[in-house]
């Protein structure tokens, strides 16, 4: 196992009605911006939720947070936040709307141009203001850790950061929430939860013996309730089971000690950005050829993935890895995603600019072993098709 230092501070308030928490996790004078997306927060109740247990607070809202939240959209609500003498963000969404709302919490006091919190990585974060979340989509795990991802629209750029200053003080994850999202976000949800894991277990063996019997139950987790749930979304177990999971996904426990991937993520966001194509979706195109692609390097932890995961035990060792590959798209798809880029009306002219974009995204040593190069990029981009 290697070294590793793990700290979260996040408090986690979960189950049926606990939004009336907000009562007590919210100081009485505290000045509050609530940040959410489009309609649906509106629609399903869960606004007037919040509005009703933030009772005679100072509040405001900001509205119109993008699926891939916008620098352009967030810059809106750094000035409303200044305007108004805010002191304390509620992200009310899934996890765009948190991690939109955690870029916001670092813009404000930043000196600078904002945008350079991104193409640092967070590193020049020096404070950030207080968040609390209210979860509604499971997916990103972004309720319980210190990542946030944002796309600027006017260069087609999607750039991520981290930093401990915008870890959640507190989220509310209630899974009821999960009752009332489209069939397409749920399923996106699913992927992208299973992806996190993969991207932090498929690598290569370190002997972490806790982070793999970790990430192996919560991929068989997922395996398990992922089709369950399309087929029957207003289970209450079914739903906190996979909230959780969605969670625990992200929330830096499975990834402690052992090396980490992210590669699928990486190419995944320029498929958002140049196409629009959903993140999850744009997941579960790419890592099935990865996989693929990286199959010796990665031999070991596939082999192990093929018989903790998906038990199969049976053949050679490409015969299994082949297998365990293959079973992992059909799950995909399972689920009603597409997993080429044809799919998307995506073809091979498109490769050589996804190509550029990485490169000049400073994308060039990818991977666990930083082995995956533009050049195999490509590989993998033109494997996807």
């Amino acid at each position: 196992m290697l070294n590793f230092d793990y700290y979260n501070p996040t408090h986690i308030v979960f189950g049926k009605g606990r939004i009336a928490q907000l009562d007590t996790l919210l100081s009485k004078d505290a000045r509050v911006l609530v940040l959410y997306g489009g309609s649906s927060a509106q629609k399903t109740g869960t606004l007037d939720e919040v509005r009703k247990a933030l009772g005679d607070r100072t509040y405001f809202e900001f509205g119109g947070i993008e699926p891939n939240p916008s620098y352009e959209t967030l810059m809106k609500a750094v000035e409303q936040v200044k305007q108004e003498k805010v002191d304390f963000l509620l992200a009310v969404g899934g996890g765009s709307v948190i991690d939109g709302t955690k870029f916001v919490a670092a813009a404000v006091p930043y000196e600078g141009e904002p945008w350079e919190i991104l193409e640092t990585d967070g590193k020049k974060i020096k404070e950030a203001l207080p968040v609390g979340t209210v979860l509604t989509l499971p997916a990103t795990g972004s309720e319980m850790n210190r990542n946030s991802v944002v796309t600027r629209k006017s260069i087609k750029s999607k750039r991520g950061f981290h930093n401990d200053h915008v870890f959640p003080v507190f989220s509310i994850l209630d899974p009821t929430k999960v009752y009332t999202l489209p069939p397409r976000q749920l399923a996106n949800g699913v992927v992208d939860s299973f992806i996190h894991i993969t991207e932090q277990y498929l690598t290569y063996p370190v002997d972490g013996m806790v982070q793999d019997e970790f990430a192996e139950g919560l991929l068989r987790t997922l395996i398990k309730i992922g089709p369950e749930l399309l087929k029957d979304q207003k289970n209450y177990d079914l739903a906190a089971n996979f909230m959780w999971t969605a969670t625990l996904a992200l929330n830096g426990l499975i990834g402690a000690g052992v090396p980490q991937d992210w590669a699928t993520h990486m190419i995944g966001h320029e498929l958002t950005a140049a196409f629009g194509i959903d993140h999850g979706r744009t997941l579960a195109i790419i890592l099935p050829s990865l996989l693929q692609n990286q199959r010796e390097a990665k031999k070991g932890k596939l082999l192990q993935y093929a018989k903790n995961v998906w038990h199969i035990d049976q053949g050679s060792d490409d015969e299994r890895i082949d297998a365990a590959i293959e079973k992992t798209r059909h799950f995909f798809e399972s689920l009603g995603i597409p997993t080429h880029l044809k799919d998307y009306d995506v073809g091979e002219e498109s490769i050589d600019m996804l190509v550029k974009e990485l490169e000049a995204h400073g994308m060039s040593q990818l991977g666990e072993h930083k082995a995956i190069t533009p050049e195999v990029s490509r590989s993998i981009l033109l494997a996807s098709l």
